[in-house]
């Protein structure tokens, strides 16, 4: 089988273009892959591909940046998409030409406005998939009925979590359109799993928000006050940092918080911990939880929508706690800071369990998934099941008419604010 990813920039960071990569070069053992690139800003991308997958550019904003059609907003990708600002009437063209001209067998988009593109340009011949990395919920009701009116045009689309798959069946009313749940895939380590001996505890990502590594602070404040001798570790880099080195200091916590900056790759720096932490309000799948797990960290997580619930089992190998509860949070990090046979025995779960998100059992549900979804398009049927239909049609027209409503007064609104200035 011949598979083209379709990717905003393979040359940044970020959870998506990592997951990508992974699944890419998995698929790569049986399947000629390649990942095709809208963006490009620099010479080598932060992350390698596996040698056996080609990587290509649309568009070099080292050298077209300036490019007239490039000042022009995109027409294809759509408005209420988050990146639309980084798109144009250049990446509409080239995308386009891409597509057209596209020789796979399937078509794999990693955002909503590059699934967009898939729904409207991608060839008949071409099976065509639309990934969702965030949530449905975590989008606007502008950008959801954008995409209904597209993504009917999809064979397939795909969540990282079983919770936005429902989502979808529930809220977006598109008949003959396969909604599957496929989690993103962690390579297996290279290195010895973490002994649990470490007194160091990790956390990974974005400096942002969302993330709340705030509370995480505040919550290891009270651990360190029992237990001195213990470190977080907190790796990332992002807008946060000045306002995160401000609470370290405040709290005097400076010999036991450290702000590591970013890691590429973490696992030789989650094999130097023994607990891994998360306390994010909000968290679509959970990466770096997954990476924790399989180097045999177990993990405290806030109980957030909608990735941790499904990555963590409470209380065999990490925690689940209240989202924004700080006590609660504490209270799971000293629960295992302060029983060493506990989180032995929890780090050997966290290994055990991980194992479901290896490359091999998601390439194998990637794999058929794209069989039945290829099949079902030979025969004119649906993949989707019976019940899935039934659910979507008696629930979908309602919410697919507030979706519509809210973005229709979202226009008169932005109409009314335009002829004030």
């Amino acid at each position: 089988m011949k598979i083209s990813f379709l990717i905003h920039n393979a040359y940044g960071i970020g959870g998506t273009i990592t997951t990508t990569f992974n699944l890419a070069g998995a698929l790569a053992e049986r399947h000629d892959v390649e990942i095709v690139s809208a963006l490009r800003h620099r010479e080598d991308p932060n992350l390698v591909p596996d040698p056996r997958v080609r990587l290509r550019a649309l568009v070099d904003l080292r050298k077209e940046a300036d490019h007239p059609l490039h000042q022009r907003p995109a027409k294809v990708f759509p408005a209420a998409e988050y990146r639309h600002h980084q798109y144009s009437e250049l990446t509409d063209e080239r995308i386009g030409e891409c597509l057209a001209a596209l020789d796979a067998d399937v078509v794999i988009g990693t955002r909503p406005g590059l699934n967009v593109h898939i729904a409207r340009q991608a060839p008949q011949h071409v099976l065509r998939v639309g990934q969702e990395h965030l949530t449905l919920d975590n989008h606007s009701p502008r950008l959801r009925t954008a995409l209904r009116r597209a993504y009917r045009r999809l064979d397939v689309i795909t969540t990282v979590t079983q919770a936005d798959a429902a989502a979808y069946r529930r809220k977006m009313w598109l008949p003959g359109v396969h909604v599957e749940a496929l989690p993103n895939s962690v390579p297996d380590p290279a290195l010895p799993p973490a002994d649990s001996t470490a007194k160091v505890m990790i956390a990974a990502g974005r400096l942002v928000p969302v993330k709340r590594y705030d509370l995480l602070i505040e919550a290891f404040a009270r651990v360190a006050a029992v237990h001195p001798d213990w470190q977080l570790r907190i790796y990332g880099k992002g807008e946060e940092q000045p306002r995160l080195r401000e609470l370290i200091e405040r709290l005097g916590m400076w010999n036991n918080v450290f702000l590591m900056g970013a890691a590429t790759p973490m696992e030789a720096e989650w094999v130097k911990g023994s607990i891994g932490a998360a306390a994010s309000n909000f968290e679509p799948f959970g990466m770096t939880i997954v990476e924790a797990m399989r180097c045999g960290l177990p993990v405290v997580s806030t109980d957030c929508p909608y990735g941790p619930g499904e990555i963590i089992a409470d209380g065999t190998d990490g925690r689940l706690v209240p989202v924004g509860d700080r006590d609660a949070l504490a209270a799971a990090l000293l629960e295992l800071v302060g029983d060493d046979e506990r989180r032995r025995r929890m780090s050997r779960a966290a290994l055990d369990n991980a194992r479901r998100f290896a490359p091999g059992p998601v390439v194998a549900q990637a794999e058929r998934l794209l069989e039945a979804a290829a099949a079902a398009r030979s025969t004119g049927r649906t993949a989707t099941p019976q019940h899935h239909r039934t659910q979507s049609a008696l629930t979908g027209r309602g919410h697919a008419a507030r979706d519509a409503a809210h973005a229709a007064a979202s226009g008169v609104l932005r109409s009314i604010r335009k002829g004030r200035r």
